[in-house]
Order: C-alpha cells, then structure tokens, then sequence
C-alpha cells in the first residue's frame, strides 16, 4: 500500500512539472521577408497554441544565412522576425508576450534552407 502512496505522489509530482517549450519553424524563399500560406498556417498555429496559454511567453528568432554584405543579411533577420511577430499579434495573442529576438547572420547551418527561418518558441511564464 505504501508503494502505491509513493508512486501515486511521483505521478502527481510529474505532472506538476513544467512542460518543455513547443518550437515552430517558418522558413522563407531566398532573401524573401513574405509568408507564404505554409508558413502562414505555422504561424497561425503557433498563435493558436499561445492563445490557449495566455501566461505564457512567445518568443520569434529571425535567421538569415551570412552571405557578402552582413548587414543586409542582419537587416532579413530582423525583417522575417518582425513580420511573424506582428502575424502573432495579428492573430490575437498580446503584444506584451511576443519577444523578436534577431540573429547574427552564420553559414553554419546545416543547410542554406536552415538560415532562411523563424523560430517560434512557446513556454510557460
């Protein structure tokens, strides 16, 4: 009987735990800053999910492939962000929970593909 206490109180235990952030990747054409409908339902759904936790923090890291000119490939980093940030708003999650978060331009991606992306990550406050 006690072991049943014990593993009935770990149960419980794990399922207080906070649950690991959700990711959702958006990627964009070749130096492009517009949502396809793909990329669009990605968003969508993010927003969705976010919507239903209403505690909880977004953040959006914008991406971009390092090419001849850094600085116009930060500057589509922070373009791509911004845009699926302002689409989170736009979907009805509150301004105040969308973080952007650019990133420095790397070719160390596994793939050109793999640069040209936004990260949305969902966690709990």
């Amino acid at each position: 009987m006690r072991r049943l206490f014990i593993a009935l109180g770990l149960s419980l235990l794990a399922g207080c735990a906070s649950k690991p952030p959700r990711k959702y990747v958006v990627f964009f054409s070749n130096n492009s800053v517009e949502l396809d409908s793909a990329a669009q339902n990605v968003v969508s759904e993010a927003a969705s999910l976010a919507r239903q936790n209403p505690s909880g923090i977004v953040k959006v890291e914008g991406y971009a492939g390092a090419g001849n000119d850094l600085s116009a490939d930060s500057l589509l980093a922070i373009q791509r962000a911004k845009l699926v940030r302002q689409q989170i708003i736009d979907d009805g999650v509150d301004a105040q929970r969308v973080v952007q978060m650019p990133r420095p331009p790397s070719n160390t991606e596994a793939s050109a593909v793999g640069a040209r992306r936004v990260e949305i990550e969902l966690s709990a406050k």
